[in-house]
């Protein structure tokens, strides 16, 4: 199939699946292109720097602040973080497609479970309006669930463990509220699909399929024409154990992150042997799909950059994760696979547009920032070469106390024991203290200061990566921004 020029076709059809492409409503093909609207209704605390859990740092600035100047803040804050300035500029850039990540807590309470609350379908809305003026389809994303889907933070359980799997009130619950969106959504033609769930992690495996089957056949009841988009299992990169028979209308999702992207792995040289294993990772994780023909969606990709602050040779580095980023889109445009870069907006570390280090926010937070990441509180864009001598000793004594052949027992065991611990002392317990700390710098913060901490999201106020945007820009117009003809 010969790649066509951009159309600029206005979104007036429900996409569908037809063999390994995407089309919408009169047949022509569509390569989602665009990024994950990560922070904004899933909170992580590398995007806005706190550390810990989402659900954790709330309570501890509703203890500061008191419910009326929290409300306030973050009413403030879900406003100015994306507005329609954001989404004029994401859509000057060719691509089309805006992944929307969401935390159940918007749409019901843990004490008051099933009782939908209309914010969190308002917040939505307004998301969808805001695209849709701009011709930008919409993702739906589930970023976190009762207990949690996996054992990172962005599930925002609180824990290390993905307790989601263990109950059925926890999946019937979300059944429910996919039920709930597909009746809400149903016709919109802006919206570009549904994932059910983002990066599951189930032991098991079969927990997970049995509750695709579930939701699959709850969301058709209600809503028969938008596609699904169905993340693989251990953080959306194993489909090893789905079943044969892939779900109709259905766009099955990896996430395709290159260590090489990141201060722990190697840098990326451009040699053969470093694009080879680019390809062959991406290949793996799609060989489902391949084997099925159906199409391929990467969910989730993009290296983090380094500044001035914390890296003496930042430019070099930065010039050798764009390289990759290059070569990564690169693979992807060898056979149209739709993408979702990660991500949008944050406080400088990954983000396409990123908050002013000027800024009344940063300049608030920023001894907070250096302290964490002194202390390697997030996984994401860290190293620990200023806390080795700390953990080291200490984690080679707790691993002499287990016996050799169940070092790597846990799941997930690409995970070294040494970061199963990690995961536990430092991005839980450790990260639960420090973000009693952050939430301290908020104390005596008047509204009209509020409404400044929170304006240093607006997309006026933030600084342009212009060259991610120019990469991604030069990428989407290789192919095509809403459709191209076949």
């Amino acid at each position: 199939m010969q790649n066509a020029k951009p159309t600029n076709r206005k979104i007036d059809s429900i996409l569908k699946v037809s063999g390994t492409d995407i089309v919408d409503g009169n047949g022509h093909k569509v390569v989602l292109k665009g990024a994950g609207l990560g922070g904004h209704l899933n909170m992580e605390n590398f995007i806005t720097g706190f550390s810990g859990h989402e659900h954790e740092h709330r309570a501890a600035l509703l203890s500061v602040l008191g419910p009326q100047k929290y409300r306030f803040f973050f009413d403030k804050f879900l406003e100015y973080f994306f507005t329609s300035s954001d989404a004029k500029f994401f859509a000057s850039l060719g691509v089309n497609c805006i992944r929307v990540p969401f935390n159940y807590r918007h749409f019901e309470d843990d004490m008051n479970p099933g009782v939908y609350k209309k914010e969190g379908f308002q917040l939505l809305d307004r998301i969808v309006s805001i695209c849709s003026e701009q011709n930008l389809y919409v993702i739906l994303d589930l970023h976190a669930v009762p207990g949690g889907q996996n054992q990172d933070w962005h599930s925002d359980s609180g824990s290390s463990k993905a307790m989601f799997w263990n109950f059925k009130e926890f999946q019937d619950r979300m059944v429910n509220l996919w039920v709930a969106l597909a009746k809400h959504y149903k016709g919109n033609a802006f919206i570009a699909g549904y994932n059910p769930l983002n990066e599951p992690a189930d032991p098991d495996h079969v927990n997970l399929i049995n509750f695709y089957y579930r939701v699959e056949k709850a969301i058709r009841e209600v809503d028969p024409d938008h596609v699904l988009f169905i993340d693989g299992n251990t953080y959306a990169m194993d489909f090893s154990q789905f079943p044969a028979e892939p779900f109709p209308n259905t766009v099955y999702a990896c996430h395709d992150y290159s260590m090489m992207g990141f201060p722990i792995g190697d840098p990326y040289l451009g040699t053969s042997a470093q694009k080879k294993k680019l390809r062959e990772s991406f290949e793996r994780k799609v060989a489902f799909m391949r084997k099925q023909k159906v199409p391929i969606w990467n969910g989730e990709f993009g290296p983090v950059y380094a500044s001035a602050a914390d890296d003496a040779n930042f430019q070099q580095t930065n010039s050798q994760r764009f390289a990759l980023l290059q070569e990564q889109l690169s693979i992807y445009k060898e056979s149209d696979i739709s993408w979702s870069i990660w991500l949008y907006k944050d406080i400088g570390y990954q983000g396409m547009v990123h908050v002013s280090p000027s800024s009344p926010y940063m300049q608030l937070i920023v001894p907070f920032l250096e302290k964490k990441k002194a202390l390697d509180l997030d996984f994401w864009g860290c190293s620990d070469s200023k806390v080795t001598h700390i953990y080291e000793p200490f984690l080679a004594a707790l691993k002499e106390m287990v016996p050799k052949h169940l070092r790597d027992k846990k799941y997930p065991n690409v995970w070294t024991f040494e970061r199963q611990v990690e995961r536990r002392v430092r991005e839980c317990l450790l990260s639960e203290y420090m973000g009693w700390e952050m939430a301290e710098l908020f104390k005596g913060k008047t509204e009209e200061e509020l409404d400044e901490l929170a304006g240093s999201f607006k997309f006026e106020n933030c600084v342009l990566r212009d060259e991610l945007n120019g990469i991604l820009q030069t990428d989407a117009r290789l192919g095509d921004d809403v459709g191209v003809e076949i």
